[in-house]
């Protein structure tokens, strides 16, 4: 896909491939479009996603159709207690091939365009912080060396909101690495209908899926995001918001300067997949929830009050 023109018909030209994108992705999974959007905002902003949802929601399914439809290749990492840092960066072993023995570097899952990190919660603080360095610098540093990892590079980690046993809490350094917190909600009824049918009819549900444009072109279209415009005073909406997290009562911490940059960016790419060349208020207080949710830290009054995050953030949206 090349973005060549001048103004309304560049952005004709991305409208009309992320609708194929989703066309696609349509196939296989059955609603969601509001999560399915968001995690396509993130990706159009080179950002990590935190996906809470409970198990069977489609999780894997919707991460894996996704880069199928862009041709990205895939890895799934699923998060134990005993997983260990190099189950994910890799390792280097001894290769007698040759006639004599010497060390050659094995990639680990990390290695893929999308990686999905299931239930990441699971896995010991020291093998989540192996994710660390892969989601901010897009490498990975093994001995002595650091490896590049190939781009777009996406992890997309989930984590189960009703089971807590055994489970190592996200510090707060490393959910604000992550650009978006995405909720799956359960399907409407008629949804659910719909999926029952859809994967109990064939034994193995596989549509043949388009890819719509490829790794390059989403690079260019991640370029073309940052170019969209925001206004001044919008701007300024979006820095009041996030400084406003550092001042409310109910909160112990708010958000850092990070949280801005993300929710300008969010912004620009929803005002993308939405058909927009500019960003709207609208843009901004959509994507207020998502950037903000795992960025702020309820105090002990705000809890027993029964309020969440989300309320909070509301109440903030609209009192800026």
């Amino acid at each position: 896909m090349k973005l060549t023109g001048k103004g309304s018909v560049k952005y004709e030209k991305v409208n009309e491939k992320l609708a194929e994108i989703k066309n696609e992705v349509s196939k296989v999974i059955v609603g969601q479009e509001d999560v399915i959007d968001q995690v396509l905002t993130c990706m159009l902003c080179d950002g990590n996603i935190l996906l809470e949802s409970n198990p069977g929601m489609g999780k894997t399914k919707m991460a894996s159709t996704i880069s199928q439809s862009i041709g990205l290749e895939f890895s799934r990492i699923q998060s134990t207690p005993d997983l260990m840092p190099s189950d994910i960066t890799g390792t280097h072993i001894i290769d007698e091939s040759s006639g004599k023995a010497e060390f050659e570097f094995q990639e680990g899952p990390i290695f893929a365009n999308m990686v999905l990190a299931d239930e990441i919660n699971r896995a010991t603080p020291k093998t989540q912080s192996a994710l660390l360095e892969a989601m901010q610098e897009k490498q990975v540093t093994v001995g002595n060396r650091s490896y590049e990892l190939e781009r777009p590079f996406f992890l997309i980690a989930t984590q189960n909101p009703i089971e807590q046993e055994g489970t190592y809490p996200l510090p707060e350094a490393q959910r604000d690495r992550f650009m978006m917190k995405i909720k799956l909600d359960f399907p409407e009824h008629e949804e659910e209908q719909k999926i029952v049918k859809r994967f109990t009819e064939e034994l193995d549900f596989e549509p043949e899926l388009n890819k719509v444009i490829s790794k390059a072109s989403l690079v260019k279209l991640q370029e073309f995001t940052r170019q969209v415009p925001i206004a001044d005073d919008i701007l300024n909406d979006v820095v009041n918001i996030v400084r406003a997290t550092r001042k409310k009562q109910e909160l112990d911490y708010g958000a850092s300067p990070r949280a801005s940059i993300n929710l300008v960016l969010a912004a620009k790419g929803h005002a993308l997949i939405n058909n927009r060349n500019h960003v709207s208020q609208k843009d901004v207080n959509s994507m207020a929830k998502p950037v903000l949710r795992h960025r702020i830290g309820l105090s002990f009054a705000a809890e027993k009050k029964g309020l969440t995050e989300d309320d909070i953030v509301e109440d903030i949206v609209d009192d800026v």
